[in-house]
């Protein structure tokens, strides 16, 4: 396999939905024209789970060549059959890990079962205080929007409301970015 400059990240439901509810859809896509070069891929599985409207919103970055979708092929079941996964994954999960694991990509996800699995088969796993990160770093959010979005998802968020360790992630990087 070519070795290339870009970077692929397969995305599963959960981080697309806290993209959306926060309206930073369009710089996250924009990550793929920054050095970081990501390349955004997700399963036709991930995208059914969403509600139509959600679901429109990502088809016109694939109609502009800044998603790619995924549909597991014959082939490609017969290869994911063979991989044993945790009780606690979707469908749609085991689709954004078999993908990442064919493509070599990193997942992104909030899922912790998710997150857990990808550590354990060792494929690069971030979330969304990692694109957060990255964001910022690259100036597709200034530091104010950035926390003021933090801020939303963990109010609006249920996995983050009563997880103490997701407040002190928030926390140190609303403190870093006020500070700066």
């Amino acid at each position: 396999m070519p070795v290339s400059s870009h970077r692929i990240a397969v995305t599963d439901a959960c981080i697309f939905i806290d993209l959306i509810e926060l309206q930073i859809v369009t710089p996250f896509f924009q990550l793929g024209d920054t050095p970081l070069q990501l390349e955004i891929h997700t399963t036709l599985e991930v995208l059914d789970e969403l509600y139509p409207e959600q679901q429109q919103i990502l088809k016109a970055y694939e109609a502009v060549s800044k998603l790619r979708v995924h549909a597991i092929s014959a082939e490609d079941l017969k290869s994911f059959s063979l991989m044993t996964f945790p009780k606690a994954l979707s469908q749609q999960d085991k689709s954004v890990i078999y993908m990442a694991s064919k493509l070599e990509a990193m997942v992104l996800s909030s899922d912790k079962p998710v997150r857990k699995f990808a550590n354990k088969i060792a494929i690069e796993v971030h979330g969304m205080f990692w694109i957060f990160d990255k964001l910022v770093e690259y100036e597709l959010l200034t530091k104010e929007m950035a926390i003021a979005k933090i801020r939303q998802l963990m109010r609006s968020n249920l996995i983050y409301q009563n997880n103490m360790k997701l407040w002190q992630e928030a926390n140190k990087r609303i403190k870093m970015w006020a500070n700066d």
